[in-house]
């Protein structure tokens, strides 16, 4: 098994967290939402694994490229 951190692709603000530590997640499953311009980005999930750490909280502001969380994959 690999750690892959999961970055950000924009910068903006952590408006909800969907997916919890130990959750098994399907590549495209939305990890957390990025509020940026009005809008509400997913960052989602780049392979299939285990998301073993969350980096961010709700209200957090992040830029691009900030790792937001750790997924282990097979």
């Amino acid at each position: 098994m690999k750690a892959i951190s999961i970055k950000s692709e924009i910068t903006g603000t952590v408006c909800s967290i969907i997916a919890t530590v130990g959750q098994q997640v399907e590549e495209g499953d939305t990890i957390l939402l990025i509020e940026s311009m009005k809008m509400e980005i997913p960052a989602q999930a780049p392979c299939a694994g285990t998301i073993t750490e969350i980096l961010a909280q709700e209200g957090d502001l992040i830029n691009e490229d900030d790792a937001i969380a750790t997924i282990e994959a097979p």
